[in-house]
């Protein structure tokens, strides 16, 4: 048995619902309220970077989240915030002996502007995930508007999860 540094990715996407009229609403990204013009169209809170995170970990455990777990958790016992979800799978990566050593989010949307926020939502997230937010890298694009995404119709997120994890050596 040895520590091995381990790379999963996750990915997590949510379209705008735009049978709402065009107004001033909140969402929830990283564990902070951030200001749209749309809400997201979830059944929980939906949390697009904490979905992501959440699935990047279940890459890892092996036990997928998001879906059944998270179901049963919103739609059967009502609990819609995505911090319950990700703790579930924190758990499980903490039952496996393994660390978070650095986090990298990179989001794609065309609205919320997330510059304002950033650093709001790294130190939420430091302290979800019990990092430091130096840990963690936040990016933002509209990739020239070229997807659904960057035109404003949702929002996507890729993240890179690096961790450190006693493995038995091979």
């Amino acid at each position: 048995m040895g520590y091995h540094d381990i790379s999963t990715v996750g990915q997590d996407s949510h379209a705008f619902d735009m049978s709402y009229e065009k107004g001033s609403y909140t969402i929830r990204m990283g564990g902070i309220d951030v200001e749209t013009c749309y809400p997201i169209s979830a059944n929980s809170d939906g949390d697009v970077v904490l979905h992501a995170i959440t699935n990047a970990v279940s890459g890892f455990t092996c036990r997928n989240i998001l879906g059944s777990v998270a179901d049963k958790m919103c739609l059967e016992e009502g609990i819609k915030d995505s911090r319950a979800y990700l703790a579930v799978a924190l758990d499980d990566l903490k039952k496996m002996n393994a660390k978070i050593i650095h986090l990298s989010i990179s989001v794609e949307c065309k609205r919320p502007k997330l510059s304002p926020v950033i650093e709001d939502m790294r130190l939420s997230l430091a302290n979800i995930l019990n990092i430091l937010p130096s840990q963690i890298g936040i990016t933002a694009t509209t990739g020239e508007g070229l997807t659904s995404f960057g035109r404003g119709e949702g929002i996507q997120v890729f993240v890179i999860l690096n961790l450190t994890a006693e493995l038995p050596d091979s």
